[in-house]
């Protein structure tokens, strides 16, 4: 079965481009400086790349090989290779997993990029000018209150989200990608320059690097997987997606170290922007979510040109954010397009037009109806749950099993040729043995949080 519409990547480029950039999320834009920080900088750190390697690095390329061997949607690739494998294409369950974790994560992802275009907006029009502390928090509640401005910009980055996707993988995603990513690299440089000379820079190198292996215990090692798992976006049905347009041309192993390489150097340039504004302002570093939109605006404030860096940040967060979003629009677009056979603008409308119906119960959650619980949890909290404590580690486990176990030494290694004998040995022996048991733990101690 080929891809919908015969599609493939034209070059390695605008499939790494592609995948880089739904790798790189929101989240982990701030949440590995931060986490990096709190573990032991430069300790973590080197924690962090030892898990990215030993489980991020396999699994990727597991979903990749599986999309480019199956040529179809998640569902339909797992169960193609299954029964070329002579397994059971009830394996197509996992792909399912996938598409219900992306589905579910844009619901609720689809409003924190409105949040950043609306800051966009405001960097653009006021730059923060005059904003203190209490003023920050309060524009921040306001911005939660306010339905129809979140609607709006939600909107906004649905539509540009669902263009992009309307208008295919080479005319829509590549196009797109390849104008965006190097321009949120060129930002994340500008960005990191302008701090290295307005101060901050030491305390942020020191934040990230420094190694204090005093704070190194079993939580740690557990943070570092999770964040290996996570930030590198697998489980999702995306890198499934994009491998399925890969030309077999492309190295599947060379791209993935370049993909998880690329992302973890934007994650640690994002702490050398972010951190550096911090610190020099006196500000929190461990403010968490809430280090972009309430505490960063009052360092914009505070620094010499903030008006121009809060519009690269924001910028480059747009970016980040809609690029993500592309990813996990078009695992489900894709599958949509092939299970219904309906042509690629039709779905692009359909699945885009319900996430939008959906993200304003997520937007409501906020205020509207952020009493209303279940188990003590909304639907922005039930939804995330889902997702990453579920839906994600499960399937990612699962994704490891079926590739490591379920398909042929034949067929995996015919797939990540040409691999050095040594490298597939080392790659079939994590995908087995210690991938699984590593996701497993995520997994239960996700659910007995």
């Amino acid at each position: 079965m080929a891809a919908a519409g015969g599609a493939h990547w034209s070059s390695r480029f605008a499939f790494l481009m592609a995948s880089v950039g739904f790798a790189v999320g929101l989240g982990n834009i701030w949440r590995f400086p931060y986490v990096t920080g709190e573990n032991g900088g430069g300790a973590f750190v080197i924690i962090y790349l030892g898990c990215a390697i030993l489980i991020g690095v396999p699994v990727l390329m597991a979903e990749l090989l599986i999309g480019r061997r199956g040529q179809a949607s998640p569902p339909a690739s797992m169960a193609n290779v299954a029964i070329e494998n002579k397994r059971s294409p009830s394996w197509k369950i996992v792909g399912a997993m996938g598409l219900l974790a992306a589905y579910t994560i844009e619901i609720v992802y689809a409003g924190v990029v409105g949040w950043v275009l609306w800051y966009l907006f405001k960097a653009l029009t006021t730059g923060f000018a005059g904003v203190d502390a209490a003023a920050a928090q309060a524009t921040f509640s306001g911005v939660l209150q306010d339905n129809v401005g979140m609607l709006f910009w939600t909107l906004i980055g649905l539509a540009i989200t669902g263009l992009i996707i309307y208008s295919g993988v080479k005319q829509g995603i590549e196009r797109a990608v390849n104008i965006m990513m190097p321009l949120m690299f060129m930002l994340l440089l500008g960005l990191a320059v302008f701090n290295y000379f307005n101060g901050g820079f030491a305390e942020a190198i020191d934040w990230l690097f420094t190694p204090d292996f005093s704070k190194i215990g079993a939580a740690t090692v557990l943070a570092a997987i999770g964040q290996a798992f996570f930030s590198i976006g697998v489980g999702m049905g995306g890198m499934m997606t994009y491998g399925s347009y890969l030309p077999r041309s492309i190295s599947i192993s060379q791209s993935v170290l370049i993909i998880v390489f690329a992302d973890t150097l934007v994650a640690l340039l994002a702490g050398l922007v972010i951190f550096p504004a911090v610190f020099n302002n006196g500000l929190d570093p461990a403010a968490g979510a809430g280090l972009i939109f309430q505490t960063l605006p009052v360092a914009f404030a505070q620094m010499p040109g903030g008006y121009v860096f809060a519009v690269m940040f924001f910028l480059m967060l747009s970016v980040a954010g809609i690029t993500s979003m592309v990813g996990l629009v078009e695992a489900v677009n894709h599958w949509a397009e092939e299970r219904f056979g309906i042509p690629r603008h039709r779905s692009a409308l359909i699945v885009v037009g319900s996430i939008a119906v959906f993200s304003i119960v997520s937007l409501m959650s906020y205020n509207v109806i952020g009493d209303v619980s279940m188990g003590g949890l909304n639907f922005n909290d039930i939804m995330d749950y889902f997702s990453n404590q579920i839906l994600l580690p499960l399937g990612g486990l699962l994704i490891a099993v079926f590739a490591g176990w379920a398909v042929t030494r034949e067929v995996t290694q015919d797939e990540l040729a040409p691999i050095a004998g040594w490298a597939y040995t080392l790659w079939r022996f994590l995908i087995r043995y210690v991938v699984p048991p590593a996701l497993l733990i995520i997994f239960i101690m996700g659910v007995s949080e």
